[in-house]
């Protein structure tokens, strides 16, 4: 060893493990942090609901713990002798609390919302608890290996920056697996296992290369410099701040599938990983560190913008060319839609995150000390990942709403400026100082000429439609689009840029029925209604035109869509309806807080196969809603059979038909079907239906998309349990353990046209009571002219002109003035 106070390499005659062996261990505990992290915003979403601020916020103990543990754990490790015996115990305090709390969180929702009700915040304790404690475990893995390596100072920036890398592509490739691969062939409980089973070989590793010669401790060098590890806990609050604002501006050329999101975390990462790998073997010959660091994290902010300001529809076109090429290559649905992801987010997020993941061995260089690395090193994730914490928070809930997305993005770049100009003025030569310079004014530029409502305008433009409304919040954009063209004007919602509903001829029929239907078949006299999920209103608004309801009561997740109902025609003005309660709060949460019952939940959110809202289709929330019915209650679940394939629709229906003994399915429109369930026999009585349908309000409501009587409506009954059961078969269900949809292959082309004509075969005799011959034809009539309708509709799905204008005469000569058949 040298003298005191100098830097010194390892002793030659330690028996060090491989320094691919440290790497390996941190890939492989990368990956299983992010399969933990993946499935705990599961769990979350299914207890606190999927609310932004309750998942952000719960979230946030996930990366409290990585701080506490960095910060903590890496002193620690400082003081070991055998930091791999640490390493060990880290990894094996992971599983044993990790999936302790995984199997806990997996019964909490109950008990999360009594409690809610009884002691508000403090209910959240326990959650930051069964998250926060397995996490500070993780946290302390990375400085504790780094300090087993006990690299020299000239070594230190190549030595951090080859272990981050190897974490960081662990990451990457647990979060890739967890979408793809793990979750859709072991459930939410089997993944997390699997995760835990990771960590414990992990354990066993540390202890089994822990029996070599103890690690000596390295005398200091120099006092590392603080300035370095404040700027750097700047940068991971801007760098998470830009996470945000990609998340949300992104999205409009991708997908609200899982899928996405998770190719443009792994394409973050891999930024992160690439920039630090790159960077790690120069780190330790700069001349100039602080330099280079101002640089980099300046760099990163004006990039950022930069692709903000190019951005255009030809990054649409780019896609499609892309996904075509990958298709005539011999790619499924799947993959051409993969490849798209791919290349939005490798445009919009590669390039910043290199630079930001290039600046992390060159922060090591300057901010820790061979004779501390452990400390020093737990110090600078932590304070990063707190920085990231305050970022994300400050982004999301005041920025964002307060800005807009393009300000935001400009502010956090110039902030990353300002934090490379003190980085320069520290310490680095004029060449660097100028080069920042340069950077932050073209920075400054850049936004002062980028329009504050750029991501409208392109949504507008990539939609062909005029904006009427865009509202920029923590949960995401919202908008408004006009399109259509003369007589056939409408309107329609986006959120994340997504087209979510609108009020079209052919929604307006199947919303209205969504809420009507139901209480008009309804054995009783209805006077309770609940409806998850406002969208443009119209379901809603259908029920304050029911006239028996005394209790009417809507639950929408995002309070942007209430903002936005009154842009939306045919709903009754429903957000200003005083017969209407509307509460902002996830739908599932409402059902957990609120012990009401209700005769009718009806609900028609997102298609299941968007993420998170699989949620709101498991059979785990169907025995949910059930609990809250009314005797002879009904639920209504609208069926989308355009957005997933026939697999994932059969699942749709088990699922359902497993929470409800007496199912029936009914045609709402031609894309659309409605399943209702109860737990009681569900008797069709032409008396009762007839006097229902009369209502005054429910008559012209429904009258207005072409069910203008009774039989009209009764037309629409497709088939009972019986034919449910031969549809659904011995497929599984969708459950909250196993969310099958949310991960099902991508939607296969012409999948609508195959599935409309397998559902309508299962039409069998309407079981009508009381009804007498001359009701009876006249309900069969009505249902031929609408299976003429279907008809027309799938012959233009196949091209045939021919049998579309035979088969659409055919249904209007039964009903001419029909509005639904003549709008088409």
């Amino acid at each position: 060893m040298q003298s005191a106070g100098k830097p010194v390499a390892p002793a030659a005659t330690r028996v060090a493990p491989a320094r691919w062996a440290h790497a390996g261990l941190l890939f492989a505990s990368g990956a299983s942090a992010l399969i933990y992290q993946v499935i705990w915003v599961k769990q979350l979403g299914l207890i606190v609901g999927v609310d932004v601020y309750a998942v952000t916020t719960a979230i946030s103990a996930f990366f409290l713990g990585l701080a506490l543990g960095g910060w903590w754990f890496g002193r620690r490790a400082d003081r070991s002798s055998r930091p791999l015996q640490l390493y060990g115990l880290l990894e094996g305090a992971t599983a044993l609390t990790g999936l302790g709390g995984s199997v806990l969180l997996a019964h909490a929702a109950p008990w999360f919302a009594v409690a809610q009700s009884h002691v508000s915040g403090l209910a959240w304790v326990p959650l930051f608890i069964l998250i926060g404690l397995p996490a500070t475990f993780m946290g302390g893995t990375l400085p504790t290996l780094l300090r087993a390596r006990a690299p020299g100072a000239e070594h230190i920036g190549q030595a951090g920056g080859m272990l981050y890398t190897a974490n960081t592509l662990g990451a990457a490739v647990g979060a890739l697996c967890t979408t793809f691969l793990l979750i859709p062939a072991l459930g939410l409980q089997g993944t997390f296992l699997l995760a835990a089973t990771i960590n414990i070989l992990l354990a066993l590793a540390g202890f089994l290369l822990a029996t070599d010669v103890p690690v000596k401790a390295v005398i200091a060098a120099a006092r590392p410099v603080r300035l370095a590890v404040l700027l750097y806990a700047v940068a991971g609050g801007i760098a998470l701040g830009y996470e945000i604002v990609w998340t949300q501006s992104i999205v409009q050329f991708m997908s609200t599938r899982t899928f996405a999101f998770s190719i443009v975390l792994v394409i973050y990462l891999c930024g992160l990983l690439a920039g630090s790998a790159l960077q790690a073997r120069r780190a330790d010959r700069m001349r100039d560190p602080w330099g280079v660091f101002g640089i980099l994290i300046a760099l990163a902010g004006l990039c950022a913008l930069l692709q903000a300001a190019l951005l255009g529809n030809w990054l649409i076109a780019g896609q499609t060319w892309l996904a075509d090429v990958v298709r005539d290559a011999g790619g499924s649905g799947l993959v051409a839609m993969c490849a798209r992801f791919v290349l939005a987010g490798g445009y919009m997020v590669l390039l910043p995150t290199l630079l930001l993941g290039a600046a992390f061995p060159v922060v090591l260089r300057l901010a820790t000390n061979p004779g501390h690395i452990g400390g020093d090193t737990g110090r600078v994730l932590a304070l990063n990942t707190a920085g990231g914490i305050l970022g994300t928070a400050l982004t999301g809930f005041v920025l964002v709403p307060t800005l807009g997305l393009v300000r935001t993005l400009w502010l956090l770049a110039l902030a990353a400026c300002g934090t490379g100009l003190v980085a320069v003025w520290r310490q680095a030569g004029k060449p660097w100082r100028i080069a920042v310079g340069i950077t932050s004014v073209a920075t400054l530029i850049t936004g002062l000429v980028l329009p504050p409502d750029h991501y409208a305008q392109l949504l507008a433009q990539a939609r062909g439609g005029t904006l009427v409304r865009w509202e920029e919040t923590p949960a995401g954009t919202v908008a408004v689009l006009q399109q259509g063209q003369g007589d056939q004007l409408f309107r329609r919602l986006y959120i994340q840029g997504v087209s979510n509903s609108g009020d079209t001829m052919a929604s307006l029929r199947y919303m209205r029925l969504q809420a009507l239907l139901p209480l008009i078949i309804h054995q009783g006299e209805p006077k309770s209604a609940m409806v998850i999920a406002l969208g443009t209103g119209i379901t809603a608004g259908a029920l304050t035109q029911y006239p028996g309801l005394t209790q009417r009561l809507t639950a929408e997740l995002l309070p942007a869509v209430v903002r936005a109902v009154p842009s939306f025609k045919g709903n009754y003005d429903v957000s200003h309806n005083p017969a209407m309660h509307i509460v902002v709060r996830d739908g599932r949460q409402e059902l957990l807080r609120n012990p009401q019952r209700y005769d009718l939940i009806t609900l028609e959110p997102p298609p299941p196969s968007a993420a998170g809202v699989v949620n709101l289709y498991s059979q785990d929330f169907y025995e949910l809603a059930r609990d809250r019915l009314q005797p002879h209650g009904l639920f209504a679940q609208w069926l989308p059979l355009a957005t997933q394939n026939d697999e994932d629709s059969r699942a749709l229906v088990r699922s359902f038909l497993n929470a409800f003994p007496y199912a029936s399915l009914w045609t709402t429109e031609l894309h659309e079907m409605l399943l209702v369930g109860s737990m009681d026999p569900m008797p069709l009585n032409a008396a009762s239906i007839i006097a229902h349908f009369n209502a005054p309000g429910v008559q012209r409501a429904l009258s207005e998309v072409g069910v203008e009587a009774p039989e009209a409506l009764l037309a629409t009954w497709v088939t009972d349990r019986a034919g449910l059961e031969h549809y659904a078969g011995d497929i599984q269900p969708v459950t909250d353990d196993r969310p099958r949809i949310e991960y099902a292959d991508w939607l296969r082309q012409g999948e609508f046209t195959r599935v409309l004509p397998e559902l309508l075969a299962l039409r069998s005799p309407i079981p009508l009571q009381g009804a007498d011959a001359d009701f009876a034809a006249a309900v069969a009539s009505r249902q031929q002219s609408l299976m003429d309708f279907y008809s027309a509709g799938l012959a233009a799905y196949a091209g045939d002109q021919s049998t579309w204008q035979d088969a659409l005469a055919r249904a209007m000569r039964v009903e001419p003035e029909n509005p639904y058949f003549r709008h088409f």
